[in-house]
């Protein structure tokens, strides 16, 4: 199982680690800060640096599934390609002299990381201005898109406009946890028609943003996000699609 340190921080950028396998899917760490590909949000990219000053480039991370293809409590570190592109990851690991055992600095790509989370953030914020359930996520380093499931007509220059004011507002953004029992008494806090929060420990992680009684938005969430509204910046709404007759994509980017 690896700790996920960046559940409690998003703004960890390195940590030191032990390398506790070599799978055909990635690089095991005992704890990491890089995030795994999920809940919409990209997986992060960065480095992994030994004791011997060797550096090896991960190019993605992922969660670990199990024969049954059942997610793990495990989190996979992708290294990019070497020059031998044919090598397995097997053999890659032997090229690199890696061990199960050998000490690590995990380090994430953290501008990258940043651009993630203000993006991630900002998706909540729409989820705010445009009252509808959420049908599809994507959220890379480059855009973020959201697809709504709604007939009504969206307008580009006034949800910018909305997304501007909350930013804005400095709305505080806080994790928090509910139990099981309180999320399924308040099945309204879902919005993703498409990504259920993981249930089974007990407990499911939450954000809300705005500290006033009614918050500007709360939901189930493991994503990575900023401290801040404040933080996202100038981001706009760049295209509206209808993707079908009851969809509706918004897809967001930083302003030039």
């Amino acid at each position: 199982m690896t700790q996920d340190l960046f559940r409690q921080d998003a703004t960890l950028t390195r940590c030191t680690a032990t390398i506790t396998a070599l799978t055909p899917q990635g690089i095991v760490l005992d704890r990491t800060v890089f995030y795994p590909l999920g809940g919409g949000q990209a997986g992060d990219a960065g480095e992994l640096v030994l004791d011997d000053g060797r550096r090896i480039a991960i190019a993605d991370t992922r969660k670990a599934k199990d024969a049954a293809g059942q997610f793990t409590q495990d989190i996979c570190h992708i290294p990019a390609p070497t020059g031998e592109i044919s090598l397995s990851l097997e053999e890659q690991y032997e090229a690199l002299g890696l061990r199960v055992g050998a000490r690590v600095q995990a380090c994430i790509d953290g501008p990258r990381r940043q651009r993630l989370m203000r993006f991630h953030t900002a998706t909540h914020l729409l989820c705010h201005l445009v009252p509808a359930l959420v049908d599809g996520c994507s959220i890379t380093p480059d855009y973020a898109r959201l697809d709504f499931a709604t007939t009504e007509p969206l307008d580009k220059d006034a949800l910018t406009a909305g997304l501007a004011r909350l930013v804005a507002e400095a709305h505080p953004v806080v994790v928090g946890a509910i139990t099981d029992a309180e999320l399924d008494a308040n099945p309204a806090l879902v919005k993703s028609m498409s990504v259920q929060p993981p249930r089974g420990s007990g407990v499911v992680r939450t954000i809300r943003i705005g500290a006033g009684e009614v918050p500007v938005d709360f939901q189930p969430c493991g994503g990575t996000h900023v401290a801040n509204t404040a933080e996202i910046g100038a981001v706009v709404v760049t295209r509206i699609e209808k993707k079908s007759a009851r969809t509706r994509r918004v897809v967001l980017g930083f302003a030039a």
